[in-house]
């Protein structure tokens, strides 16, 4: 099983910083590669540019919690509920895969 997750290609798990802005301030996000792949997905199936779904998110979770303790964790675990979802696939991206090729 642990040769599925080990054979990945690198860049999947390689990091990316973007800079974007939430609620008009100006910040950078961290992220692994495959999880803005994802993030990328579900901005793409909400018909809006990454950081716009990004900056939404942060804004409903600012009216519904206050501010978050780690974004960058929220966000992970948003694209995790994504992929979970069984329509998830149905915007699957090629880019994703686990294997390396």
């Amino acid at each position: 099983m642990c040769q599925v997750f080990a054979q990945q290609a690198p860049e999947r798990y390689s990091s990316t910083t973007r800079r974007l802005r939430l609620n008009g301030q100006s910040t950078s996000i961290r992220l692994e590669n495959a999880f803005w792949d994802i993030l990328d997905r579900i901005a793409e199936a909400d018909g809006v540019s990454t950081p716009a779904f990004v900056s939404k998110l942060h804004s409903e979770v600012l009216e519904t919690r206050g501010e978050p303790d780690n974004f960058t964790s929220l966000l992970r675990t948003a694209c995790l509920i994504f992929v979970a979802q069984p329509n998830a696939t149905d915007h699957h991206d090629t880019s994703t895969s686990m294997a390396a090729e």
